[in-house]
């Protein structure tokens, strides 16, 4: 007597749900991708932090800030990451030398290579930019001196042996108030006593023409993916300078 009962039969969906469920299943893999992806970039970024910074900061009344922005026009958006790094897992303690090799980092480093490649294709080509650094052989080898032009995007404004200040936003060939205008600073701060540099990247964006004085705030998603690019910029640099 045989005691196997039959298998069960097996209902075929229609084409239509199907094809919807083949989709589904799709995007829910995708999505969970991208969380397992953003859970490693956090983990991976986990040290930068992001500190108080507003339009009450002095950096705003700077003279550099003042000749830049001669409106004091609100910023569209504004942050500052840091990240502190013990002396001893460093290749130099010499201050103007951390802060030279930050800024190599930044610009020479994964950060920005992406965004690198895509305005050396667009623009490296255009009159009057031959003097401009656009490899990254020659963005790790600069010394930042005032005057330095990025990939016509960022222009070296000041330099001293604690920071390095770039106008951004607009071609370097445009000395003018500007729609997309802006201060990016890399810094760097020791602390003798504890040991320790930390690191720090200050970004103010502001429309710095006449129209500007009313301008409200960027949305959030864009001042959150601005975050996690800065979160980007500070590892790749800093992870350059380790031993």
């Amino acid at each position: 007597m045989n005691t196997i009962a039959p298998p069960p039969a097996v209902k075929r969906m229609p084409p239509g749900r199907r094809a919807v469920a083949i989709a589904l299943g799709f995007v829910g893999g995708s999505l969970a991708n991208v969380a397992i992806g953003y859970a490693g970039f956090s983990f991976w970024t986990r040290q930068t932090k992001f500190v108080p910074y507003d339009s009450s900061s002095p950096d705003l009344s700077t003279p550099l800030a003042r000749k830049v922005n001669p409106g004091s026009n609100p910023p569209v958006c504004i942050d500052h990451a840091v990240k502190t790094v013990p002396l001893n897992k460093l290749k130099s303690n010499d201050q103007g030398e951390l802060t030279r090799d930050f800024c190599r980092g930044v610009w020479s480093g994964l950060g920005y290579a992406y965004q690198r490649r895509y305005l050396e294709k667009k623009y490296r080509a255009l009159p009057g930019r031959q003097d401009h650094l656009w490899s990254r052989e020659e963005l790790a080898k600069s010394g930042y001196e005032v005057g330095t032009k990025i990939t016509d995007h960022f222009e070296v404004m000041e330099h001293t042996p604690e920071k390095v200040i770039v106008r951004c936003g607009d071609s370097p060939l445009n000395p003018d108030p500007r729609p997309s205008d802006g201060l990016f600073s890399m810094e760097v701060t020791k602390d003798d006593e504890a040991q320790t540099a930390t690191f720090h990247l200050k970004s103010v964006f502001v429309n710095t023409t006449p129209e500007g004085k009313n301008t409200q705030p960027l949305p959030w998603h864009f001042q959150f993916l601005h975050r996690e690019y800065t979160k980007l910029w500070m590892e790749t640099a800093v992870r350059k300078l380790l031993k």
